[in-house]
C-alpha cells in the first residue's frame, strides 16, 4: 500500500504536453483568422487606442481642470507640455503607458480636436485605411464619439 503522505502532486510532462499542445492550436486558428480579415483586426485596434486616448483625456481634464488645447494636442498626455496652459501638476509618468504617442494602425496621426464637433468638448478621429475624410469599409473614420 502507497503512503499518501510520500506522493508528490503537479503535472506530469504528457499533461503539460497536451496542454501546450492545445495553446499551440489555439494560436494558429486565432492567426488564420486574424490574417484572413487585416482591416477588422486593425479596426479593432484602433478602437481601443482611441478608447485609451479618450480615457486618458478624461484623466487630464480631471487632474488639470480643462483638457489639453489644440496647440498641445494629444502629445500632452505623453509629455508635459511647454505651451500655454502649463499644467502646474503633471505626473512623472504622464497618462499614457508609453511616453510616446501612438500612431493609428494604418500608420497615421489621431487628429484631436477641441472643442469638438456639435457641441462636444473634444474628438478624436483616425481616418482609417485611406488617410482621408470619409470613406466605407477599411476607409471609414473612426470617431471618438461614436465609441
Amino acid at each position: 500500500m502507497r503512503n499518501n503522505m510520500n506522493m508528490k502532486s503537479g503535472f506530469t510532462l504528457v499533461e503539460l504536453l497536451v496542454v501546450v499542445l492545445i495553446i499551440a492550436i489555439l494560436a494558429t486558428y486565432v492567426g488564420i483568422n486574424v490574417a484572413r480579415e487585416p482591416g477588422k483586426a486593425r479596426k479593432t485596434a484602433a478602437v481601443a487606442q482611441v478608447k485609451t486616448l479618450k480615457s486618458a483625456l478624461e484623466m487630464y481634464r480631471m487632474e488639470q481642470g480643462k483638457l489639453p488645447s489644440q496647440e498641445q494636442g494629444l502629445k500632452a498626455l505623453c509629455e508635459k507640455p511647454t505651451l500655454p496652459p502649463v499644467p502646474e501638476t503633471y505626473p512623472p509618468d504622464g497618462y499614457l503607458q508609453s511616453r510616446k504617442l501612438p500612431l493609428d494602425p494604418w500608420g497615421k496621426e489621431y487628429v484631436y480636436l477641441v472643442p469638438g464637433p456639435q457641441g462636444l468638448s473634444f474628438e478624436i478621429i483616425s481616418y482609417g485605411a485611406d488617410g482621408q475624410e470619409g470613406g466605407e469599409g477599411n476607409d471609414a473614420d473612426l470617431l471618438s464619439s461614436e465609441l
